[in-house]
């Protein structure tokens, strides 16, 4: 399981970790407010009062032994944007920042984060599922409950066919596309419109189309 740093609880950050905690996930907690500590303390692992944009505070708090760090503070835009260094500083491995404009977006890119969310457009519930997934992916919500996601292929079925692995039948999505590893990696990867008999090798990525539910299972397998 990820171990994921939340920093901010907000709307958006209290929804993101009323998500993540239904699904079990560890959690750290950092808000300058006490009464938001105390209030979402019990949902998560460990909560600490202090000030994200002071590297040495995230520290303290153990957010350098997160795999995921969440910046949920984006109407304070200096502040998401020093925390975004400060978790790059550290050696978070994946930094995702909310973004209350394209220009604030565009400026936590430029300072590290990996992935920025704007919360008009990405509901918490989505991001929590793509967080705890077995890779960092993006999931484009079709309608209510239906979903294309790009999922890295479980370990039964590397080596195998779609059609060996029973991917339809087992899973209950479809497989739209395979996308490959190019030979030289400063390439995109190349996509693969499916037949079902392309084995499928550990690099490749499937691009599938199937109810929420059914790609968590697909994902976490």
């Amino acid at each position: 399981m990820k171990r994921i740093g939340i920093i901010g609880s907000g709307r958006f950050g209290e929804a993101l970790i009323d998500s993540l905690s239904e699904k079990g996930a560890e959690m750290l907690l950092i808000d300058q407010s006490p009464e938001r500590i105390q209030f979402l303390a019990d949902l998560v692992t460990k909560a600490v009062q202090g000030d994200a944009t002071n590297a040495r505070t995230l520290k303290e708090a153990g957010f350098d032994t997160c795999d995921v760090v969440v910046i949920c503070i984006g109407n304070n835009m200096e502040g998401s944007i020093m925390a975004a260094v400060n978790c790059k500083d550290l050696g978070v491995p994946t930094v995702v920042a909310k973004a209350v404009s394209d220009l604030h977006g565009k400026v936590l890119k430029r300072v590290g984060a990996d992935i920025v969310v704007y919360p008009d457009r990405d509901r918490a519930q989505r991001l929590a599922r793509s967080l705890l997934s077995r890779s960092p992916i993006d999931l484009f919500e079709i309608t209510d409950g239906v979903s294309v996601a790009e999922v890295i292929p479980p370990d039964d079925l590397v080596g195998r066919t779609l059609i060996e692995g029973n991917v339809r039948q087992k899973f209950g999505v479809t497989v739209l596309a395979i996308r490959r590893a190019a030979e030289d990696p400063r390439l995109p990867r190349k996509v693969i419109i499916t037949t079902g008999s392309e084995k499928i090798l550990k690099d490749d990525r499937l691009l599938v189309f199937g109810s929420d539910i059914r790609i968590d299972e697909l994902a976490h397998d």
